[in-house]
Order: structure tokens, then sequence, then C-alpha cells
């Protein structure tokens, strides 16, 4: 089953992939209009990943290292040690550009060891060696997902209802996703499934994205508000809960978008089972536990003026946390490319290692 190509790299005289430009599909414009945007400005990468354009947790990390390729570009030099500094700060820079999701941080680290690696290359190889790491990031995330989506889907029944919470399918990813991904897969090969999409307050990435992508590739998918998932799982719709992350601490607890808590809450209460899938890349060992994931605060706009339209008063407070953190006693699995890993997660997760 293909999905869109939420990042990729466009070069502008194949074979060679330099110079080339970053073309990202803009999420803020969606349901409503399908819009690429296609840079290699530095600023417009970072704006990008900032507001939003581009978002979830693997398609960052992607925009991030096509970012930094294409820093490369407009860099002066004759070789790939002359060029090393403005690569460096274009990383520093993208670095800031959101703080939860750990594969950005992930994908920076892995283009400056390469362009470390490449420093005695003239400058044209350096900035084609650039070029095929970011390209090497983005097709490993597919392959990776594809991974995730075989893995998961044996968790899946024919039959059975599935809740999602914001968006993990293609557009969070390369191409077809995490939490997604077991539902392309599981459908691809005849099981009869029905995805429940919260509509994920307050930009409601489950109602314009997670429900347009699936709607695109003809699964049945339904559109409830955050505050009906209790319902649905008490009348028994719910037999699986699938969500995606964007850091994964060492004992698994989980930063995942603002909702994210209180949907395993319910699972929990209801007994049904409650997986995150996640590629390795999302796995942060250095935060032992969710209370070291720094979480994002957003814009009081979001809310009290989501969309350009005022719903709360002027002047009012407001809290706006990105994400929140669901403690790994409350995840049944957590399904990365490697397998389905369960409780306890983090003898689970050092065996990744």
């Amino acid at each position: 089953m293909q999905t869109l190509r939420t990042v990729e790299w466009k070069p502008s005289r194949p074979p060679r992939l330099t110079p080339g430009r970053v073309r990202l599909i803009d999420q803020t414009r969606l349901p409503l209009e399908l819009v690429y945007i296609e840079t290699d400005d530095l600023e417009e990468i970072w704006t990008a990943i900032r507001t939003l354009q581009v978002r979830g947790a693997p398609a960052i990390g992607i925009a991030a290292a096509m970012g930094v390729a294409a820093a490369a570009q407009s860099a002066p030099g004759r070789t790939g040690a002359e060029l090393l500094p403005r690569v460096e700060a274009a990383a520093a820079r993208l670095a800031t550009a959101r703080p939860t999701a750990v594969n950005l941080f992930w994908a920076l680290e892995r283009m400056r060891a390469a362009a470390r690696r490449a420093a005695a290359q003239p400058a044209e190889e350096f900035r084609e060696t650039l070029a095929r790491e970011a390209g090497a990031i983005r097709d490993e995330d597919a392959a990776m997902c594809r991974a995730i989506g075989a893995h998961g889907a044996a968790l899946l029944r024919d039959g059975d209802g599935v809740l999602t919470h914001c968006n993990a399918g293609g557009l969070a990813a390369s191409e077809f996703g995490t939490a997604l991904a077991p539902i392309y897969t599981a459908v691809a090969a005849g099981k009869r499934l029905r995805v429940f999409a919260d509509e994920t307050r307050p930009l409601l990435q489950g109602a314009r994205l997670t429900a347009w992508e699936l709607m695109q590739a003809g699964i049945d998918v339904t559109l409830i508000c955050d505050n009906m998932a209790a319902q649905v799982m008490r009348e028994g719709r719910v037999q699986a809960v699938l969500v995606g992350a964007d850091r994964i601490a060492a004992n698994g607890d989980t930063a995942n978008k603002i909702g994210t808590y209180g949907v395993a809450l319910l699972a929990r209460a209801h007994r049904i089972p409650f997986y995150v899938l996640a590629p390795t890349s999302t796995f942060d060992r250095r935060a032992a536990t969710g209370a070291q994931i720094p979480i994002e605060e957003r814009g009081a706009e979001e809310i009290t003026e989501g969309f350009g339209q005022r719903t709360a008063p002027a002047g009012v407070k407001v809290y706006a946390p990105a994400f929140d953190v669901t403690p790994a006693e409350l995840i049944s699995a957590i399904v990365c490319e490697r397998g389905v890993l369960r409780p306890p997660f983090d003898a689970a997760l050092a065996g990744l290692a």
C-alpha cells in the first residue's frame, strides 16, 4: 500500500544529488489543500519545523537532516573542512526548532558525524556526502516503518476496532508511518479494521491529518472528539489503541501528543491493550524516566484563537503543553522495527543496545 512521501530531497541534476531542494507537504494546509513546499533555505526549513508545516518525530528528523544538507550547498569553501563550520551552525540552529522529539537531535548528530568524517573531501563531494546521508536517513525510516507495520499487524485481529490519537501515519514519517503502519499492513493482508480517530485538540491532527490520510487510503475511519473515547471504549467498539511517540525513556515512559496519557488511563480502565509504535531512533537511553523528557509548550493563541477564530476571552491565562508522558506501566507493548517489546521495558530496551 502506497502512502504520501512527506519529506524528500529533490536533486536538480540527477544522478548528482546536489544542488537540490527539500520538498515537503505543508501539513498546515490539510485537509483542504495538498500543497508542497520546496526550499533550500535553512530558515524556511526551521520555520517549517517550528510551525508544524512538517511534524511528527520521524519527519522532523528527516527534514532537519535535509536542512543540514541544504545549508552545505550555499556554504563557501573548497573543502569539507572549510564548509564544516557552516554545517555545525546549521545543525545548532535546527536543534532549536522544537525540544521534545528526540529524532530531531538524533538526525542532526548523525549529520554532524557524517560531515566530520567527510571533512577531507573536496567541497562538491562533501555536499554529495551530506545529501546521501540525509537520503539514507529518510530511506531507513521508510524501511523501519514498514517493519513496524509488519510486527504491529500481528497484534490486530480481523474485525478489530482501533483507536488512534494525533497523527502517526505517513504524514508523520517518511511515507508509511508508525502507529498507522500496522493498520495499512493488516488491511493490505485482508483484515477488516475500523479506526476511531481522536480529533486531538488543540490543533486537530487527528481530524485534519489522520482522518484525511486514512480516507485517502480507503480505510474505514470514524472521527470522534477526544472526550468521546471513554464512551466508545465502553460500548465495546475498541479492541486496541495504537499511538506513536516523540521520545521513549530508558524505562519505557513515553512522550506523545498531549492527551495520550488520558487515553492510556482509559484503555487500562477498560482492559484494552495500549500499544506504542516507534522506530529505535525515538528511544532516548539518556533519559532514565519520563521525568527527564523536556515538554514543549506552545503559544496561547493555538488555544484561544485556533485557526484564526477567537474562542476564549482576551487576556485569559493559558497553559499549553504540546505533549504528555504515559508511564510505562500503562503500556502493553512497544513496537519498533526490531519487534514487539514487552514489559519490563527497561530490560527490553536495554537488550536492543
